[in-house]
Formats: structure tokens, C-alpha cells, sequence
């Protein structure tokens, strides 16, 4: 069970040719760090059927985010300046794409912060679409004591 004590916030951008799309993501989940190590962890839930849910996780690592999600074959690499061979599924079905990772910048510190992640996909070698990922990690504001007036963090 996901202690879901941060806001996060994702915002997806996908051009391919012409077509420019955008998916926006506002959830809750957790924020842990183990050494130099980062996960990001939240649940994603099925258009078709609301009920059904997946936690997705990201491992962020020093120019390198791993992105995984439980009960699938998915798991996209993107390491900053590679091209990795990545197993991704469609939901129908999993294939081998190509993710090559020309930016990974981190402002994450020990209370959150934001991910920014440029890659590109690719199919058989051909160029399927250019990405840009934002993940804004953000604490839940905390319980709140009243001390003489004012209010303090717990």
C-alpha cells in the first residue's frame, strides 16, 4: 500500500510530424530517497475501467530514470546521451522500442522537486515521436498544531 504523502504532478508532450499531443497527470503518491537513489511512485488507473489500477514508479538515478509500472511488461530506460532496447505495453500487447535520452535534468532534494526528461521513441529504427516529460513532485502540507496564534508544521 502506497503512503500517498505527495502531490504529483506530470505533464506529458509527444510530437510526431506535425501532430503535437499533451497529457497532464495530477495524482498523489510517495517520495522516497535511499542513498543516491530517488523513487517517485504513484498509481495510474485505467481509462476503461476506473477500478482497475497500476502503481507506475520512476527510479531516478544520476542521469538516469528508469520508468516501470507493476502487473507490466513495461520498462522504458532513459539514460542521458544512450539508446536503449525498451519493453513497452500497448495493453494489447508488448514490443521493443528504441528510447534514446538526449536531457535528464534533476532539481530533486530531500523534500521533492521536478524532473525534466527529453527522449525520443522509435520503432524498427524509425523515429516515432519526440517527448518531453515535467514531474513536479510536491509534500502534502502536513497536520497543522495551533501554538499561541500561530501554526506550525508537525
Amino acid at each position: 500500500m502506497l503512503k500517498e504523502d505527495y502531490t504529483i504532478n506530470i505533464i506529458g508532450k509527444q510530437r510526431y510530424e506535425e501532430e503535437i499531443g499533451e497529457v497532464t497527470l495530477s495524482t498523489t503518491g510517495t517520495y522516497k530517497e535511499r542513498g543516491n537513489v530517488r523513487f517517485i511512485a504513484y498509481k495510474e488507473y485505467d481509462e476503461d475501467n476506473p477500478r482497475l489500477s497500476f502503481t507506475a514508479v520512476l527510479k531516478v538515478e544520476p542521469d538516469k530514470v528508469t520508468m516501470s509500472r507493476a502487473g507490466s511488461s513495461t520498462r522504458l530506460i532513459l539514460e542521458k546521451g544512450r539508446r536503449h532496447l525498451c519493453l513497452y505495453d500497448t495493453g494489447y500487447g508488448a514490443m521493443t522500442v528504441g528510447v534514446f535520452t538526449s536531457e535528464v535534468k534533476s532539481a530533486l532534494d530531500k523534500t521533492g522537486g521536478v524532473l525534466e526528461i527529453k527522449y525520443t521513441l522509435d520503432i524498427d529504427s524509425n523515429l516515432s515521436s519526440s517527448n518531453e516529460l515535467l514531474v513536479e513532485v510536491i509534500p502534502l502540507p502536513q497536520h497543522r498544531e495551533q501554538k499561541g496564534g500561530c501554526y506550525e508544521n508537525q
